[in-house]
């Protein structure tokens, strides 16, 4: 319980965190057992720090479902969602229930055949992982947010400035619906049926259910202690052990071992298996809480699919001409739309972890298959010219790792001006926001009319940061970034050096 604690609490600090505590090799390393994400970052690098999958599976044929019990974030959230809930009503026993693995290896199989399509779309919505980043982002964050507001806030009031305030710049509410939806789910499954999700709707549960029935130590009731008392099924928080016929599907097993500190008579042992796996044939009759389940995600999904997207909130009014993106916008690193949207499994730690929350979760950005991946919404904020955050940790290879200088050439799109949209057209004003705020200068301002200056694009030179449609003042943007479907090298800006004439007389020669 200390380990699966330990790191539930690390998982739970790297989403929430806004200080940049921890390294990137720190975070590698607290995310090197995560199953999918590590098998998505091998495949993209085929480097040997993304083998934490090949351990967790070798684990997995020795002891069991040792990652559902230890190392998964959102197994280990059931688990504590189970104890507080115990707290405040009598503590539900549970009994056996029969498997339904027609159910859980239609899912798997349907993740891997769409997997080998090139879409993660079920990883999107069914990994563990990625599923407890999207509840740890959109509903503990905004709370860990406002305990250390009220924090800086209490404090200052005794001049006490160890705090400071944090201010969220943009939220995605379809986001926070499907992961309220979801965490809501989860929540009544665990009351219902304990470890339920995990052994009928999790498409890595299943996985490891299936490397399980050949592990080397299993649990088994000793026959010749065992008196059928029950005590250990009505313990047993995956509900797999029959106690009336003495027999444990280890396939459903998540290794938490309660059965064993529960167990009177030593009657349950945990041992070098000697005989093959049982399997059950499977029960039609026993999936009702799969339906539910189904029918209550459709309905959250159909929630989240109806909030309208960004881009139908341009004005389209006063002769203005709207904003039309061709390709969205992915972070640095991250090399095409195609390789971003078939590795990301929408964790959304690059959401947490960017400082200037430029990184948004999507929604229809890139078509349905990609919902809820992130993009960067230039409406929220600009790519810092000088971070590389997003590609430091992401933890399946869909942002790669940047160098700095690399990045600042990177071309993640490029800006076009509409000139009918511009206040230095329309009304005749002096503006030059977006010039100001280009870190390459790529938008400089040229002479338009009585003295005015109009913007003007020097596409060599533009890598899409965003700083100047951010910048830009007027509904719809007169400036913006079109995305680029595979990402460029932009020219390095010329750096013109600037000559003055010193009279080594004066005082201030400067």
């Amino acid at each position: 319980m200390g380990v699966s604690l330990l790191f539930f609490l690390l998982f739970s600090f790297l989403f929430v965190d806004f200080t940049s505590a921890f390294s990137p090799k720190i975070i590698n390393g607290i995310l090197f057992f995560q199953f999918v994400p590590s098998f998505l970052k091998f495949i993209n690098t085929l480097a040997v720090i993304s083998i934490g999958f090949i351990v967790v599976f070798v684990l997995t044929l020795l002891f069991g479902r040792v990652y559902c019990s230890f190392l998964c974030p959102l197994g280990t959230l059931q688990d504590v969602l189970w104890n507080l809930a115990s707290r405040f009503k009598k503590r539900k026993r549970f009994k056996f229930q029969p498997h339904r693995n027609l159910i859980r290896y239609s899912i798997l199989g349907i993740t891997i055949i769409i997997l080998l399509f090139g879409s993660v779309l079920f990883l999107n919505l069914l990994d563990p992982y990625s599923l407890f980043g999207k509840i740890s982002s959109n509903l503990f964050r905004p709370l860990w947010y406002f305990i250390n507001n009220t924090g800086a806030w209490v404090l200052g009031k005794f001049e006490n400035y160890s705090l400071y305030r944090v201010e969220m710049k943009s939220y995605s509410w379809a986001s926070f619906g499907y992961s309220l939806g979801v965490f809501g789910l989860i929540l009544w499954l665990v009351y219902k049926h304990g470890r339920l999700y995990c052994n009928t709707v999790c498409p890595v549960g299943a996985f490891l259910g299936l490397a399980a029935k050949f592990s080397l130590f299993r649990i088994r009731l000793d026959e010749t202690v065992c008196n059928s008392c029950g005590i250990c099924g009505s313990n047993c928080k995956a509900e797999c052990i029959d106690t009336k016929n003495k027999k444990v599907d280890f396939s459903r097993c998540v290794g938490c071992l309660n059965c064993l500190t529960a167990c009177p008579s030593s009657g349950v042992k945990f041992s070098v298996s000697r005989s093959k796996p049982v399997v059950e044939k499977t029960n039609s009759m026993d999936e009702n809480p799969r339906r539910n389940f189904l029918k209550n995600a459709t309905l959250v999904a159909g929630g989240v699919m109806t909030v309208a997207g960004d881009a139908f909130a341009e004005g389209l009014s006063d002769g203005k001409i709207p904003v039309k993106k061709e390709y969205t916008i992915i972070p640095p690193g991250a090399l095409s739309i195609d390789h971003f949207t078939n590795s990301c499994t929408a964790c959304h730690l690059c959401v947490s972890a960017c400082p200037t929350h430029v990184i948004q979760p999507s929604l229809f950005q890139y078509g349905l298959k990609g919902m809820l991946q992130p993009y960067l919404d230039y409406h929220t904020h600009f790519c810092n010219f000088e971070c590389t955050i997003c590609s430091d940790v992401c933890p399946t290879g869909a942002i790669l790792p940047i160098g700095l200088e690399e990045k600042k050439l990177t071309q993640l799109g490029i800006s076009k001006f509409i000139k009918e949209n511009c206040v230095v057209y329309t009304d005749e004003k002096d503006c030059g926001a977006c010039s100001e705020h280009c870190p390459t200068k790529a938008v400089n301002m040229v002479f338009y009319k009585n003295d005015l200056k109009i913007p003007e694009v020097t596409k060599e030179i533009c890598i899409g940061c965003g700083a100047c449609e951010y910048a830009c003042p007027t509904t719809p943007k007169s400036i913006y970034v079109d995305g680029n479907p595979i990402h460029k090298l932009a020219e390095k800006p010329k750096i013109e050096k600037i000559e003055t004439e010193v009279n080594p007389e004066d005082d201030f020669p400067f």
